[in-house]
């Protein structure tokens, strides 16, 4: 069985929406796209080097990618330009899940349509032997996987910023669950970069 984690960039008010670029996800109106810029420094990049094991030239296949359509659309057109750069060769060598609705044109190497019964889809992808499966942006995608009860982990980058608005990570009707800290540092940059693991059912009590 293999884990499946959710990677986010978010704010403190709890959106997800386009975190790395002005055009990135201009739906509902939202015109602060690119509101990480600033907040970059060598800790931060480590980080994301180390949870996309850019280091780690001894494994050939360290994660399988899975995404929403959207996501995987403003990825294709983005990464492979890259070629070996770091962080672009991991993602590049993936093999890329796509979750849609439709027939979206899937020219990146390595990419497999996931279609239909989608929940029933991933949980078998989950069963199977194989590396983690990450998530990146797929806001939508985010919120089934929460809804089922798919994500094992969070690993998540909170940025001091207030956006007011914009696509949530976490909206109205995902069930209750547990999960407990894995590890927790800060950048010079005030970002705060927390790791979660599912850990059973909300616990509650009197004080």
């Amino acid at each position: 069985m293999r884990k499946l984690v959710v990677l986010s960039f978010v704010s403190l008010d709890g959106v997800m929406q386009a975190p790395g670029g002005s055009q990135e996800d201009t739906s509902g109106g939202f015109k602060l796209g690119g509101w990480v810029a600033g907040y970059g420094d060598e800790f931060l990049r480590g980080v994301i080097a180390e949870q996309m094991r850019v280091a780690d030239q001894q494994t050939e296949r360290p994660f399988d990618l899975l995404l929403g359509r959207k996501t995987y659309e403003i990825f294709a057109s983005y990464w492979p330009k890259l070629g070996d750069a770091p962080v672009a060769k991991q993602l590049n060598d993936a093999k890329k899940y796509v979750v849609s609705r439709g027939t979206p044109k899937l020219d990146w190497v390595e990419s497999v349509l996931i279609t239909g019964d989608v929940v029933s889809e991933i949980a078998k992808l989950k069963m199977e032997d194989g590396p983690e499966l990450q998530v990146h942006g797929s806001g939508n995608l985010i919120q089934t996987l929460l809804k089922h009860d798919l994500v094992d982990e969070l690993w998540l980058k909170t940025f001091p910023v207030i956006l007011g608005g914009g696509k949530p990570l976490f909206t109205q009707g995902i069930p209750p669950a547990g999960f407990r800290l894995l590890g927790c540092e800060t950048s010079t940059t005030g970002v705060i970069v927390a790791s979660y693991a599912r850990d059973g059912p909300v616990k509650t009590g009197s004080l």
